[in-house]
């Protein structure tokens, strides 16, 4: 199994420092600028901050204070493709730390399994395997129902499953989206006849929304037209060697599409041999599990992705 060599051999090249330093590398928050050339010729650039990934604890005043301080990158919309919460109290610090976006921006949202479930412990080479998830007989059970509720009282637009439409600096959104296919709970919407906005507009934008990158849900929304899909779950590797990478996605996404941006499922559009692609951005997300709290070259992020004309 050479992956697991990698992982060995990069665990144990970090040594007591590398393992301290990973550490702190959980609470060097950043915010990464990304342009993707996706909109119709001649419209004015659209801001979309995806948030992803928080796994959120109440004690985690750092994190909490920066997810705050996101609002003022004054995004025009929010996507955020799941994983906020780590724990049963969380939900409350969320919302007072996004409170600053869901007053004043329109979003978009669907929820991962570390919304429905809390996190425990597990020995980190399953990340491995195949097919790297627990079923536990007893899960650990999270209010994800209301932080849905907030999100939606807020106008942000549930995609579990289903196609909504969202306004964003005077242009129309289409979205479409799954719930998490990391617990295979995801069931593609049907092919919507009309996803005109409500004045009849025809969309500016049609957006794919996901928590985990499985290749199924890419293909499927790569089918369904969408000009760019926004997915999280992976941590970008979490634990990455220089001048090689990620190691693990946590799912059968390739390691070379763990973060950033990149085209599905040939290059990026703007590429050599990449016409046929759609957009696909992967958030590197801003969290872990609490069980491991350790990052390595891959620090916690949120995206401010500048969409402009092609």
């Amino acid at each position: 199994m050479p992956g697991a060599l990698r992982l060995l051999g990069g665990v144990a090249a970090l040594g007591a420092a590398g393992v301290t330093y990973a550490h702190v590398e959980t609470k060097l928050f950043t915010v990464r600028h990304v342009t993707v050339p996706v909109l119709p010729p001649g419209q004015a650039d659209l801001r979309v901050l995806h948030v992803s990934d928080l796994h959120v604890v109440p004690s985690q005043r750092t994190k909490l204070a920066w997810i705050r301080s996101l609002a003022d990158l004054e995004p025009d919309l929010v996507v955020d493709t799941g994983d906020n919460l780590a724990d049963r109290g969380a939900v409350g610090p969320l919302l007072d730390a996004l409170e600053p976006l869901l007053t004043t921006t329109p979003g978009v949202f669907v929820m991962g399994s570390n919304d429905y479930f809390g996190p425990r412990p597990k020995n980190p080479a399953r990340y491995l395997l195949r097919d790297p998830r627990v079923i536990h007989a007893e899960p650990i059970d999270l209010p994800w129902q209301e932080l849905a509720r907030a999100f939606t009282e807020a106008g942000w637009k549930d995609l579990t499953n289903r196609r909504d439409v969202v306004e964003a600096a005077g242009r129309t959104v289409a979205c479409v989206g799954v719930d998490d296919p990391h617990l295979d709970r995801d069931a593609f919407p049907a092919s919507a006849p009309d996803d005109a906005g409500p004045d009849g507009r025809t969309p500016d934008l049609r957006l794919g929304v996901a928590h985990a990158p499985y290749v199924r849900v890419l293909d499927a929304m790569h089918a369904d037209g969408v000009d760019a899909v926004l997915a999280g779950h992976t941590h970008g590797g979490q634990l990455r060697v220089p001048f090689y990478g990620a190691l693990v996605t946590n799912c059968d996404l390739d390691r070379g599409r763990a973060s950033g941006l990149h085209g599905w499922p040939g290059p990026r559009p703007d590429a050599p041999g990449g016409a046929g692609s759609t957009w696909l951005h992967v958030s590197a997300g801003a969290g872990t599990s609490p069980y491991a709290p350790v990052r390595f070259a891959c620090r916690p992020e949120a995206t401010l992705l500048t969409l402009t004309a092609r």
